[in-house]
């Protein structure tokens, strides 16, 4: 493998678009982070995916970051690409990012793992919805492996449950039904062995949704999250928790929400967040005194450690 000298003075590919529904968010994201290692003086390739001869592309380049969000990108298929081409790419690698990707599978593991997340049933067209409702009340209903709140909605009936589930399955053959936690939603981004600030999300929406997200202006987000600093350390290390139990490394976001109780619930974690002009990432890592360039620069070197290591 080449020194990192000889990564600063080569060639670095970001990785943006894709195939996936959340392709627009991605070349948002991938112009964040191009735009941010140009300002440093790194030479730059942008590559998409979705455009043919991707693959040759890459030829030459000594590093890629992978600001790909939804499937095809950031469930363990790009990273076991880039893997057998012998290409050093930015954060987790293909087991921690298809578990990841797997709302099913990864709250599974953390029920194993003692990590504190809602109740759940994955779905079928033949399940019993009203079963469902009387188990676990009102519910969100999502795809397994998307992202971006795409696919979710709310049901707090049989007949809107069903609803749901039809319009989830749409992009995705696995759906699962989650427990509905009536709280704020904390959001805590993970750099390294650390978690940055915590987040609180406001939003005059049902929940925080894919227009919440990335188009309404009217979303509020506070940081400093109104946390006192032993929830502050609770939250930190619920997330800690989660996002390694999981096989995630170097850098992703933790979502949490926060009961009437006070207790704090993972929802999931995701390896590529996105770093739009709305993201909570470069938030959090500006709360903590970085700003995207340094962020950038920093979770490519982080990872770039991480593949010296193997």
């Amino acid at each position: 493998m080449i020194g990192y000298q000889e990564l600063r003075d080569s060639e670095v590919a970001v990785l943006l678009g894709g195939t996936s529904s959340e392709r627009d968010v991605s070349l948002q994201s991938g112009a964040t982070v191009a735009d941010a290692l140009e300002s440093l003086g790194y030479r730059v390739r942008r590559i998409d995916p979705a455009d043919q001869g991707w693959v040759e592309q890459l030829g030459g380049v000594g590093f890629a970051f992978n600001a790909l969000h939804g499937p095809g990108g950031e469930d363990g298929t790009m990273q076991g690409a880039l893997a057998a081409l012998g290409i050093p790419g930015s954060g987790s690698g293909v087991l921690g990012s298809a578990l990841a990707m797997d709302k099913v599978r990864s709250k599974l593991l953390w029920l194993g793992a003692g990590v504190a997340t809602g109740g759940f049933v994955t779905l079928t067209s033949d399940s019993n919805w009203q079963q469902v409702i009387e188990r676990l009340g009102k519910v969100f209903v999502k795809p397994a492996c998307e992202g971006s709140s795409i696919g979710m909605a709310s049901a707090d009936t049989a007949e809107a449950l069903e609803q749901a589930y039809i319009e989830a399955s749409r992009y995705d053959r696995s759906v699962l039904a989650e427990q509905f936690i009536d709280g704020p939603e904390y959001t805590v981004a993970i750099l390294g062995d650390k978690a940055l600030p915590s987040i609180r999300m406001e939003t005059a929406n049902e929940f925080y949704d894919y227009e919440a997200k990335y188009l309404s202006d009217d979303t509020l987000y506070h940081c400093p999250s109104g946390l006192t600093q032993d929830e502050e350390t609770e939250v930190a290390a619920l997330a800690l928790r989660a996002f390694e139990s999981v096989g995630c490394a170097v850098w992703g976001r933790v979502d949490t929400m926060r009961d009437a109780d006070g207790k704090f619930y993972v929802l999931e974690v995701n390896t590529i967040p996105g770093m739009t002009s709305h993201s909570l990432v470069p938030m959090a890592a500006q709360a903590a005194g970085m700003d995207v360039p340094a962020l950038v620069e920093s979770i490519m070197t982080l990872s770039w450690e991480a593949c010296q290591r193997g």
